[in-house]
């Protein structure tokens, strides 16, 4: 039996990296007997939160998590990406009563940085596992 269903909101944007983190996210949802029930694409970062109301939205999703890479490019356009993305989807877990884990890396960083930061999907659903045990203490 899964302990907790998942859904996991991935960016298209930077997919070499963000495909990277999903496989490590299935490997750690299926260590810790949980399972990743919808994946959701989304072409980037910033378009995140409508997909994560919608999954929120199931009364079989127990957590979301979210995957992404938001890399430093010639403007601070990921300053801004990664700000506001980061603070609709910290409502939305409020919202929802449901946790949203955030596996964004960046902003700021480098492709190379981002290659470094792949692990952000294990440990997306290393929190959302922790964040849904917590709550049932509650």
């Amino acid at each position: 039996m899964v302990k907790y269903r998942i859904g996991a909101v991935v960016a298209e944007f930077n997919y070499d990296l963000t495909h990277m983190m999903l496989e490590l996210a299935k490997e750690e949802a299926k260590i810790r007997d949980c399972e990743i029930v919808q994946i959701v694409p989304v072409p980037g970062v910033f378009d995140m939160p409508l997909a994560i109301k919608k999954i929120l939205e199931k009364d079989d999703i127990d957590a979301v998590i979210t995957l992404g890479a938001v890399i430093e490019g010639s403007t601070d356009h990921d300053q801004i990406v990664a700000q506001q993305a980061s603070r609709k989807i910290a409502d939305l877990s409020l919202e929802s009563g449901k946790p949203v884990a955030l596996g964004i890396s960046g902003p700021g960083m480098t492709r190379l940085d981002a290659h470094k930061r792949v692990e952000y999907g294990k440990k997306a659903v290393e929190a959302a596992v922790k964040m849904c045990d917590r709550l049932k203490e509650i």
